[in-house]
Order: structure tokens, then sequence, then C-alpha cells
């Protein structure tokens, strides 16, 4: 037997035991990011009162699956764990996260709605939101977004984050935790990146 054919067979031995049906009448694993963490560190109070939009991303984003991508075998492909599910897409969830965490460290979130009540806006879109496997026993959880704060509907700044972390265990518990810590590493690099922008002028 050829090294690319044993190659073969781990990766569809993998894929199946991440991906494949289970027995009949199993449940659906249903899970978010869990409760929020200890507070981060008040935010400035230049940063005042702040519209959070709704995350936005790609369509294949725009789903409760989970799924995941076997970096080793083929990373442009993302596969679907079978009987594992977001409560919410991603997008709902971080979204949800964020404004949380934001509201936490002593900002006043508004939403969309509220437009009359501030000028400031913090719109983002994700690029990236995804489990990885670098093997078959190891898997990190990337989130990469893009941010974009206006001000009476004027660009004041633009900038993009990345935060990783691994999981600890590689199947879809691992992930949705990794995923969900990342995603409050993102948000407290974004409240670093806010607390440095010029404050609204009076």
């Amino acid at each position: 037997m050829t090294s690319a054919i044993r190659n073969a067979i781990a990766i569809a031995a993998v894929a199946a035991l991440l991906g494949a049906c289970a027995s009949k009448g199993q449940s659906t694993a249903q899970y978010d990011f869990g409760p929020l963490p200890q507070a981060p560190a008040p935010a400035p109070a230049a940063i005042g009162a702040l519209i959070v939009a709704d995350i936005a991303g790609p369509n294949a984003l725009d789903t409760e699956r989970m799924q995941y991508r076997l970096l080793y075998a083929d990373a442009r492909q993302s596969r679907p764990y079978a009987y594992n599910q977001w409560t919410a897409t991603p997008f709902q969830l971080m979204t949800q996260r964020m404004k949380a965490r934001i509201a936490q460290a002593g900002v006043k979130v508004l939403s969309t709605t509220d437009a009359a009540a501030s000028p400031t806006v913090l719109r983002m879109e994700v690029n990236d939101f995804a489990q990885n496997f670098d093997s078959a026993t190891s898997s990190t959880g990337v989130v990469d977004l893009r941010a974009s704060l206006f001000r009476n509907h004027k660009l004041v700044d633009q900038k993009t984050f990345t935060r990783s972390s691994p999981a600890p265990s590689p199947d879809a518990a691992g992930g949705a935790q990794a995923l969900a810590t990342a995603t409050d590493a993102v948000t407290a690099d974004v409240l670093a990146w806010l607390a440095t922008l010029p404050p609204q002028k009076e």
C-alpha cells in the first residue's frame, strides 16, 4: 500500500469520525458561546454610546451548521459536523456576544434602531470563523473580522482583527469552546482599538 493511499484512508477515517451520520435516533447537540467570562477592563469614557450593527459575513456562515476544515488534507473544503449545530448562526452568536462584552466593559451599547441616540456606529464583517484541524487530534478556532467605526456617516477608522484559540478536544464541543474564546479575544482587541480613536467632538 502506497503512502498516498494510506493518507487518503486516514483522511477519510477522520472525516467519517467527525462528520458522518450517527446512529438512528441520536439527538442533535446544540452549542453556543456559554456564559460570559470575567468582565474586561473598563472602557474609556471617550467611547460613549455606541451603536453596534449586526455582524455580517459570507453566506456560507449564515447557517446553524457547525463546520470544520482539515488543513492537512484540503484547506479549501469546509466539512459539516453531523448531529452538532449552533443554537443560532455564527453571525448572530458573535453579535450577541460582542454586544454583551462591550456593554460589560461599561460602554452604552445601542442598536441600529436607536440611530437618533448616537452618531457613532460600529460595523463588523467576518472574514473567517472556523475550526481548523492541523492533524487528526489537534484543532484551532480562528476568528477574523474587519471592524469599521463611523461617526455622522463618515469613516473614522477601519482595522482587521484575527485571533485563534486551541480547541481542548478534537470535536465539535472543543471547536465551540475555541471559537467562543477567540471571539472574546477579538472583542477585547476591538475595545482596545476603540480606545485609541479620537473622541466625539462636542
